[in-house]
Order: C-alpha cells, then sequence, then structure tokens
C-alpha cells in the first residue's frame, strides 16, 4: 500500500525493510536471551537463524529461487545482531536480578 498510494520507491523501501529487521532480530535475540539468563550468544543465534530458514523457506517455496551471495551476508549479519542482542539481554537481566 505504501508503494501504491504515496511516492515512495522500492529502492528506498528496502533499506527500512533491513533496518526494521535490524531492530527486530536485535530485540527477538535481547528478550530471548534475557529470559534464559545463560548462553545468550546461543540462544539469540538460534533466534537469527530461525529467521533466515522462514525467510528462506518462504523464498524457496513460494519463488523457487535460493539465496544469492548478498542475501546469505544480510543473514549472516541479521544472525551476528541477534546473537549481540542475546548477549546483552543475558548481561542486563542477570546484573538485574543480582541488584534485586
Amino acid at each position: 500500500m505504501i508503494l501504491r498510494f504515496t511516492s515512495v520507491q522500492e529502492n528506498s523501501l528496502r533499506y527500512i525493510v533491513t533496518a526494521v529487521s535490524f531492530i527486530g532480530l536485535f530485540g527477538g535475540g535481547f528478550l530471548s536471551g534475557g529470559k534464559r539468563k545463560h548462553k545468550g550468544w546461543l540462544i539469540g543465534g538460534v533466534t537469527g537463524l530461525i529467521y533466515s530458514l522462514i525467510v528462506f523457506l518462504s523464498q524457496f517455496l513460494g519463488y523457487d529461487r535460493l539465496f544469492d551471495v548478498e542475501q546469505v551476508i544480510y543473514h549472516v549479519c541479521y544472525t551476528l545482531i541477534a546473537m549481540m542482542g542475546g548477549i546483552l539481554g543475558v548481561n542486563i537481566a542477570t546484573s538485574n536480578s543480582r541488584t534485586a
């Protein structure tokens, strides 16, 4: 709807989708790491891998296309961002439980 009813081009919307994905995966890793309270890098990495698997399956089954090199780089970065969120979530959750 945004593309149809506004003057926004698809190329500029691509950067917004990428930024929202990074923020969402960081938040997902943060929340999952905070709930687990240990091994945040692992649970964050699993969060990123699940996201990448869902995107891969929808692309492969829906469009009959595999990831290209650019998409592999994006999804590796998505997983790393989710891992960082998981690490931060564990550290913040652990420090809050120590002070309480």
